[in-house]
């Protein structure tokens, strides 16, 4: 029993199996490098599958100016490659190249670097700002991943529990199946719309716009997503269909959908990345589903014992128990192989973020196994048939037997009684501590495995060369009437001399995205005597935009922001902006 408690110590490690998140391998033109001509092509080299968008490629010219693109692509087919063409004529100096691309274990990753034509420039760029995720974006995003699992692993543990334990009463059952598909319904919906976003490193309300949803349908995340929905339909529809049929005909049917569920998971995260991807899909499906037959069966097990008409027999807790104990041999022989391709040595536990996170989840296991030892407990207690001093009540009064005056006893001094209220306190308390396994797991998946951490140091440096920063600030408004203040968030991009990106999101008095008729912006250098230049924001459904602003010298600039809120009301603002070369 204790080498089994070691064993499934490392077990629930291995949910986000893998040696996974792309690193760049090289590139053409080198980092850092000086080619004599100018290249016709920028190829990036990763070490594995990534998926491109169409803003892969960033690439700014000595005078800080974007140079456009042809549209990115794999090179020669090769599906670890990404490249772009370059407009011929370019002249000599140094070039920064920002890139983002999407792995295939589905987390982004993103970097920069620069290479020279003819001479380098006298000024080298500045290091970049890191704005390579947005902070509401990937909150959001985190939040429908964490809920998604949760749901899963109710709705099918709950539906394991009532096919394989069968309880006499399932009618409460019928709360955390729907509860079960809903959610994972709603979340699904959420990180499907949010995917772009999320892809893109910008805010929510770019989510509206509809080229870039389009396209993340055609990478695999939305891919794996849209066959989640479906097969969540494909269920709804199946129930009252197959509650006709003979209970043999019904488990196949429940099985080859829970499967088919946990592959959404296993097509696109870590276990589809690195080396030995068919036996990592194989163990990440398993690993999911003993996770939500015994994770989601405590719940389905919690509400039997507390809301069923009548005690559940004793036989279904033992079936229970039974599939719990095969749901956790299950998990030490996926998990250990999960958490040995992900971590890559013992080290790992304690210099990495992916094995201290590891760590953590061991420790909350531990007191997962603990409840689930003490549950056993009481159900083995229940499984014991009554002594003879347990039965006196039973025995008393019965045929033959002579006419004595029947003890006043409790039904609460019952020892199955008793056995049956430290049960629900016991499974209650593995439940507690099981949401809390699975948190720790979203943010496991989400961190980048130490076995891949060790094979993108080896990757070159310039990932991290310089790329004009980004510069955010926030404008308050209030145009005196109610419900007509709040603020304006702004992003500048590079925030430099020459062509800019600005993007603007209003949010209402209460912190909530809000929509405005007009939002204008205009620069003016004082001293100078330039401007004012209109920015030329326009609506891009949920934000404000534009590519085109042009800033023709350095200096200290004023923007002068006016926010319409109503076909009379509106108000402006001042900000000073510093731009530099």
């Amino acid at each position: 029993m204790l080498l089994g408690a070691l064993l499934v110590l490392l077990v629930l490690g291995g949910a986000a199996p893998a040696s996974a998140h792309a690193a760049l391998r090289g590139s053409d033109p080198e980092g850092g490098s000086v080619v004599k001509s100018a290249p016709r092509h920028l190829t990036l080299t990763f070490t594995e599958s990534v998926g491109l968008l169409d803003d892969s490629f960033r690439v700014y010219g000595p005078d800080n100016r974007r140079v456009h693109l042809g549209e990115p692509q794999h090179a020669d087919g090769a599906s670890d490659t990404a490249r772009a063409d370059l407009p011929g004529g370019l002249a000599d100096g140094t070039y920064t190249v920002a890139w983002r691309v999407v792995s295939a274990d589905s987390h982004p990753v993103s970097g920069a670097f620069t290479f020279s034509i003819g001479t380098p420039s006298p000024t080298p760029p500045a290091a970049p700002a890191d704005h390579a995720e947005h902070p509401v974006t990937k909150s959001l995003y985190d939040t429908g991943r964490y809920l998604a699992y949760i749901a899963a692993a109710l709705l099918i543990g709950t539906a394991a529990f009532a096919a394989l334990c069968r309880p006499p009463d399932p009618a409460p059952l019928r709360l955390p199946l729907l509860t079960g598909w809903w959610t994972l319904l709603t979340a699904t919906t959420a990180l499907l719309v949010l995917r772009a976003p999320y892809e893109n490193g910008t805010s929510p309300a770019t989510a509206l716009d509809l080229s870039a949803f389009t396209d993340t349908l055609t990478g695999r995340p939305g891919i794996a997503l849209l066959t989640r929905l479906a097969l969540l339909l494909v269920a709804a529809l199946l129930v009252p269909l197959l509650r006709r049929r003979d209970p043999r005909t019904r488990l196949p049917a429940g099985a080859a959908i829970a499967i088919a569920l946990a592959l959404t998971w296993a097509a696109a995260e870590h276990a589809s990345a690195g080396t030995q991807v068919p036996s990592a899909m194989t163990s990440s499906v398993l690993h999911l589903l003993a996770t939500a037959c015994w994770l989601g069966g405590l719940a389905a097990l919690l509400l039997t014992l507390h809301r069923a008409k009548t005690p559940p027999p004793t036989a279904t807790v033992t079936r229970f128990s039974r599939l719990a104990l095969a749901s956790v041999t299950v998990l030490v022989v996926t998990g250990v192989y999960q958490s040995w391709r992900g971590l890559g040595s013992w080290s790992a536990l304690t210099e990495t973020s992916y094995g201290r996170t590891l760590t953590v989840k061991l420790a909350v296991t531990l007191f997962l196994l603990l409840a689930a030892a003490l549950s056993r407990r009481w159900t083995a207690l229940l499984a014991t048939p009554a002594t003879v001093e347990e039965r006196v009540p039973e025995l008393v009064g019965a045929p033959g037997a002579p006419p004595e005056p029947r003890p006043v006893i409790s039904p609460t001094d019952e020892p199955g009684d008793r056995h049956r209220r430290a049960l629900r306190r016991s499974v209650l308390a593995e439940v507690v501590v099981a949401v809390v396994v699975l948190l720790v797991t979203t943010v496991l998946t989400g961190t980048l495995p130490a076995r891949a951490e060790a094979e993108a140091a080896k990757a070159p440096e310039p990932q991290v060369a310089g790329l004009p920063g980004a510069e955010a600030f926030t404008v308050p408004y209030d145009v005196g009437t109610p419900g007509g203040r709040g603020t304006v968030q702004l992003t500048m991009e590079p925030g430099r001399v020459g062509e800019n990106g600005l993007q603007a999101v209003v949010f209402g008095p209460r912190g909530a995205l809000t929509s405005v008729p007009e939002l204008r912006a205009s620069f003016t250098l004082a001293a100078k005597d330039i401007g004012p230049i209109d920015a030329k924001l326009t609506d891009r459904g949920g934000y404000w935009a534009t590519n085109d602003l042009d800033l023709p010298l350095e200096g200290t600039w004023t923007m002068k922001l006016t926010i319409r809120v109503s076909e009379v009301d509106q108000v402006s603002g001042t900000r000073q902006v510093e731009i530099t070369r």
